[in-house]
């Protein structure tokens, strides 16, 4: 019996077969997009939905240069956003792309008529945080000198935080008065 050679049995074989049938599939399906990968699914076919969500975080890029980006590196969103983040930008596409969507135009245009009826509805930061009585007591009187150091009470440390966020915001104010007194 010491001249028994090794053979094959069940175990090793289907260890084998499974081993094998992931490494084959490992191999042919990387270069197909999965359906979950958030890629595109034809050449040339951008998601609006991913043109979107970046427009939405980085407004001041066109929705052209967004689908340029994502159409050069298959539709990976999280590349694009890591390649604006990094401070690289986006590469201007040539003049011979045409997308085949049309996004409706909207964070920037969008976003100009916000700040108007905030302003217009009285959003801004002194009606905001009721900074009024301030501003009238501000007129009349100098202003104090902030108080330092840290208080032990949380009551005490959101007071002061908080004073110091009206102070921050009325300087603010003060200096564009001044601005706009200047251009003026």
């Amino acid at each position: 019996m010491p001249d028994e050679e090794p053979s094959l049995n069940i175990p090793s074989l289907l260890t084998l077969a499974v081993v094998s049938f992931f490494v084959l599939r490992w191999f042919l399906g990387r270069d197909e997009p999965s359906s979950g990968s958030g890629r595109s699914r034809a050449r040339g076919v951008v998601d609006p939905a991913q043109v979107e969500q970046i427009s939405q975080m980085f407004p001041q890029l066109s929705a052209r240069e967004i689908m340029w980006d994502l159409q050069r590196n298959g539709g990976n969103v999280a590349a694009t956003t890591e390649r604006i983040l990094t401070g690289r930008g986006l590469e201007v596409p040539p003049p011979s792309f045409q997308p085949q969507i049309a996004i409706p135009p909207t964070a920037p245009v969008q976003s100009a008529p916000s700040h108007t009826t905030s302003k217009a509805d009285g959003q801004d930061l002194i009606s905001r945080y009721n900074l009024r009585a301030k501003i009238d007591a501000e007129n009349a009187a100098e202003p104090q000198a902030p108080s330092t150091g840290w208080s032990q009470s949380k009551e005490e440390r959101q007071r002061l935080l908080q004073k110091r966020r009206d102070e921050m915001i009325l300087a603010a104010r003060r200096k564009m008065m001044q601005k706009d007194q200047t251009v003026a």
